[in-house]
């Protein structure tokens, strides 16, 4: 798997956690929900640290907390 996919797929799970729409994690966020539809799109492969800051400040996380799952310590090697 790589960053990207996995980015989205913890964005997706807490979300499903928290019962939470993408709409309302934009407006807890401080970005506009075209930004969050935007990164969940699958064609779209660059996502920002910074954004996803925002996301995680939204959550009430810390970036931290956010990349200690399990889905990120088998990730793919970028560089191909």
């Amino acid at each position: 798997m790589l960053i990207k996919d996995a980015v989205v797929l913890r964005l997706q799970n807490i979300c499903k956690e928290r019962n939470l729409r993408y709409n309302e994690l934009a407006t807890r966020s401080g970005v506009t929900p075209s930004t969050v539809y935007s990164l969940m799109d699958e064609t779209r492969r660059d996502v920002s640290i910074i954004t996803i800051k925002k996301l995680c400040d939204g959550l009430d996380m810390t970036i931290t907390e956010f990349f200690n799952d399990k889905i990120f310590t088998t990730l793919e090697q970028e560089i191909k």
